[in-house]
């Protein structure tokens, strides 16, 4: 079976020691265990894929078309799904459980995307890393401000992608190559060396590293 990724959520970090009794920083992944929802061919869809959900929801909260798809596919509803490219659908069937040990092992190197962490409205010391303007004698209250962003007369605007104070965080974002230290499979744990965007719980999405050399 050639599925390369799978959906889990982030339980928090904590460190674990190497044979030369150095502190590892790890991430600990519930990764899975997901179902296969549905099967893309190229014959219908035009390319191969399955779908894969995760998260147990009531289904209550479910529409109907969402009813029938979950129960085309024999499993409980779930709040999350997402497609992955495989090179051969017909490995897979409907209903089918994915867990972490079918697509991770240890030594293995993994990209991780999840939604970082909201921090609001900031300014452009904390947003850009600016540095700040001095606080010597007779500077005015402006040692955090961003400084001029004029362009004079020509243009006479602000120029397109300036660097200024405004919302921080809350985007998708990917961190790459990061090692795969242990996976857990009685607990649907994946442990990886460094650290995951999003906050604890957050929903995170695990794929078989795709730069690694």
């Amino acid at each position: 079976m050639s599925l390369s990724a799978i959906l889990g959520e982030k339980i928090g970090m904590t460190r674990i020691f190497d044979d030369h009794a150095r502190a590892i920083p790890v991430t600990v992944i519930k990764a899975g265990p997901c179902h296969v929802t549905q099967i893309c061919t190229e014959e219908n869809e035009g390319y191969s894929a399955v779908q894969i959900s995760y998260g147990e929801m009531p289904a209550r909260k479910v529409n109907k078309p969402q009813a029938g798809h979950f129960a085309n596919a024999g499993v409980a509803p779930a709040r999350h799904l997402v497609e992955v490219r495989v090179d051969d659908g017909s490995e897979f069937q409907l209903g089918q459980v994915l867990r972490v040990e079918d697509v991770f092992e240890p030594g293995t190197k993994a990209d991780v995307t999840g939604v970082s962490k909201g921090k609001g409205f900031q300014g452009v010391m904390k947003r850009h890393n600016f540095h700040g303007q001095g606080a010597s004698h007779g500077v005015h209250k402006v040692h955090r401000s961003p400084g001029a962003i004029g362009a004079c007369a020509t243009p006479a605007r602000v120029m397109k992608g300036t660097k200024l104070p405004g919302r921080m965080g809350g985007k998708q974002t990917t961190v790459l190559n990061l090692a795969v230290v242990g996976v857990d499979p009685e607990r649907n744990l994946l442990v990886l060396q460094g650290a995951v965007p999003g906050p604890r719980g957050g929903l995170v999405f695990v794929r078989e590293a795709v730069k690694n050399g």
